[in-house]
């Protein structure tokens, strides 16, 4: 009897509470990553949409509890936007048309977050019921996310190795891939200058070209059950070209789509609400509104009944190819 009972216990042991080995590497990595006083780690990381996955160079800095600096560049344009924190706020700046959005925002204490450390190692704290095996050279733990602005996104694994993190999945409620991002180098003892953290340090002096004219009105791929495109209209501005996109029906909402100003002097929007990595770039999210750029083309999309989640799925249908409306 007792041949088969505590071999049973011991794989209930590993598997539930990840007691042994697993559990003093999850141990040395909570640890580690309470003691840090600073880092700088390099990653890729792939956003999946339907069929079509977004990859980012991933780049972050953080010193002192409250600076952090993410650094992010498209892989297939090259277009890169850096979420900063620091004392003044939180902001997405892009640096090639130097503008900034200045959020009202807990970020990034507020929403799991796949690229940093402390919000790793806070879910794994904050889940009760997760879940520790190894699995070759890897412990895995198994936990629920805190995805507010998604929550189609459900649980995640994350991946240690030698104490710290090598790889986090981000699944969705059928056990999709969403998210995964695979670290690369993690330095516990970076140094970082004064102004590291500073809005103007990171804005390029080399401003990107952008097009008066917008080429191509764009449509969402995702429409929700009886709306439809009422009515569509296409101005000029003084920096270039605007199209109005007006949806009527169950769920109205407006879509604005305008060519990008370069500004020659620093330009800050402030902004009540969250950054978001939505499919190609960071959006601006607020009540009942997003704002983004992505191709040259700046974005608006806003509704008075949607929720955000609902205003989000359409957001993230659309493409920068056009289609059929």
């Amino acid at each position: 009897m007792k041949k088969i009972i505590l071999p049973i216990i011991f794989t209930i042991c590993l598997i539930v509470s990840g007691c042994g080995k697993n559990k003093g590497e999850l141990d040395n990595f909570l640890k580690k990553v309470n003691n840090i006083n600073s880092y700088y780690l390099t990653g890729t990381l792939e956003i999946v949409n339907n069929e079509d996955i977004f990859t980012y160079n991933i780049k972050v800095s953080y010193k002192d509890k409250d600076y952090y600096k993410v650094n992010m560049i498209n892989k297939t344009n090259d277009h890169e936007q850096i979420i900063l924190k620091n004392k003044e706020g939180v902001y997405v700046l892009t640096p090639s048309l130097n503008k900034s959005f200045k959020f009202q925002s807990e970020w990034p204490y507020n929403n799991s977050q796949s690229y940093l450390l402390q919000s790793i190692a806070s879910d794994i704290k904050n889940d009760k019921k997760k879940k520790v095996k190894k699995n070759g050279k890897y412990t895995i733990i198994m936990t629920n996310t805190n995805y507010k602005n998604n929550p189609k996104l459900k649980n995640q694994k994350i991946y240690l190795e030698d104490g710290m993190v090598k790889k986090v999945e981000v699944f969705d409620k059928d056990g999709n891939i969403k998210i995964k991002m695979k670290f690369k180098s993690i330095d516990l003892n970076p140094k970082f200058n004064k102004n590291y953290f500073n809005v103007k340090t990171n804005l390029s002096s080399k401003l990107e070209k952008t097009s008066k004219q917008l080429n191509d009105i764009v449509y969402p791929m995702n429409m929700p059950k009886n709306t439809y495109l009422a009515s569509e209209d296409k101005i000029n501005t003084k920096d270039g070209e605007r199209a109005i996109l007006t949806f009527a029906g169950e769920k109205p909402f407006t879509l604005v789509e305008e060519t990008v100003n370069v500004s020659k002097e620093l330009e800050t929007i402030n902004i009540i609400g969250e950054p978001d990595i939505l499919i190609d770039t960071v959006g601006a999210l607020s009540d009942n509104s997003i704002n983004w750029i992505s191709n040259g083309v700046e974005y608006y999309a806003t509704s008075e009944t949607m929720k955000e989640s609902e205003l989000l799925e359409v957001v993230k249908s659309i493409n920068n190819i056009p289609i059929s409306k």
